[in-house]
């Protein structure tokens, strides 16, 4: 595997114990975090470049934001079932319906 992806697997595992330890401290609540994600989504699948990239690609920029999404609500799971779990819940787009 290439060590970029190692790495960027362990950047998420950390942002994810942050965002966690952020909700337990009382900083932001867990809905403030959701909502934040999803905007961030949003944003980012609104992009004028989006419309060139496929979707897989629109998916690939869209991961690290649903694996925190998704780490918020198993906060014992490792990467690979944060992964598994993206992949099969992830929304199809305009153009996959």
């Amino acid at each position: 595997m290439n060590t970029a992806n190692l790495q960027l697997e362990g950047l998420y595992l950390a942002l994810a114990a942050v965002n966690r330890a952020l909700v337990d401290a009382g900083v932001v609540s867990r809905d403030q975090l959701e909502l934040a994600f999803r905007k961030t989504e949003s944003v980012a699948l609104g992009a004028d470049r989006m419309s060139n990239l496929s979707p897989a690609e629109r998916d690939a920029v869209c991961f690290p934001i649903r694996v925190l999404q998704v780490a918020l609500e198993a906060p014992d799971a490792d990467f690979a079932d944060l992964a598994r779990t993206v992949g099969t819940t992830k929304p199809r787009h305009n153009d996959q319906l």
